[in-house]
C-alpha cells in the first residue's frame, strides 16, 4: 500500500511541473512582447522629439530672411527682388512644388532644371545646434514672372483704403504688397528630415 501511495504522489509532481513550464513560457512571451512593445514607443517618442527640435531650429532660417528684409541687405534689398539671386538662394517667381506644397528645389540636390543649385549656393546652409544638423532655406516670390510686381501676376495683398469711412471715394488705397514664401528643410541626426514653410509681405 505504501509503494502505490509514492507512485501516485510522485506522478502527481510531474503533471504539476508540466503546468509550471507552461505558464512560465507563456509569462515569457509576454514579457517578450511587453519588452518590443516598449522599445517601440520609446522609438516613436524619440523620433517625434527629433522632429520636433528639428522644426525649432528651423526658425532660425526665417528669423535671418526676416532680418535681411527688415535692414535691405541682400537678397531683398530694393531692386534685387525683381530678378533672381542664386547667391542669397532667393528666385523672383514661384517655384514649383510636390503635392504637399514643398519647393522641388528642397527635395533635389542638384543643378538640375528644379535643383537647388540653380537656385541657392550650399554655402548658404546654417549648421544647427549640433554639427550633425544642417538647414538649407529658399526665398521665393509668389509671382508668375520676373520684373516688377503687378496684381495679375503676383500673389499681393492690400488692406483697406484709409482717410476716411463716410466717403470711401475719398479714401486713399493702400500701397500694395508682394507675397513672399520662405521653405526650410532640416537635415538631422537618425536620418530625420522636417519641413517648415512661411509666407509674409514686403511693401512694392
Amino acid at each position: 500500500m505504501n509503494r502505490l501511495q509514492f507512485a501516485s504522489a510522485a506522478r502527481q509532481q510531474g503533471v504539476v511541473l508540466i503546468f509550471s513550464l507552461i505558464v512560465l513560457l507563456i509569462l515569457a512571451i509576454g514579457a517578450v512582447a511587453l519588452l518590443r512593445s516598449v522599445n517601440s514607443s520609446l522609438l516613436s517618442a524619440g523620433n517625434l522629439a527629433f522632429h520636433r527640435d528639428l522644426v525649432n531650429q528651423a526658425e532660425q532660417a526665417v528669423s535671418t530672411v526676416m532680418t535681411e528684409f527688415k535692414t535691405a541687405g541682400p537678397p531683398l534689398s530694393t531692386n534685387s527682388t525683381t530678378a533672381d539671386l542664386p547667391a542669397a538662394n532667393y528666385k523672383s517667381t514661384a517655384l514649383p512644388t510636390n503635392a504637399q506644397g514643398v519647393p522641388l528645389a528642397l527635395l533635389d540636390n542638384t543643378n538640375g532644371p528644379n535643383g537647388f543649385l540653380s537656385v541657392g549656393v550650399a554655402a548658404n546652409d546654417i549648421v544647427g545646434r549640433t554639427p550633425d544638423v544642417t538647414i538649407r532655406y529658399v526665398i521665393d516670390r509668389l509671382c508668375t514672372n520676373t520684373g516688377t510686381a503687378s496684381s495679375p501676376n503676383c500673389v499681393q495683398s492690400t488692406g483697406l483704403p484709409t482717410g476716411g469711412t463716410a466717403n470711401r471715394n475719398t479714401a486713399v488705397a493702400p500701397p500694395s504688397a508682394t507675397v513672399y514664401r520662405i521653405s526650410v528643410r532640416v537635415n538631422g541626426p537618425r536620418n530625420t528630415q522636417a519641413f517648415l514653410q512661411s509666407t509674409f509681405t514686403k511693401p512694392d
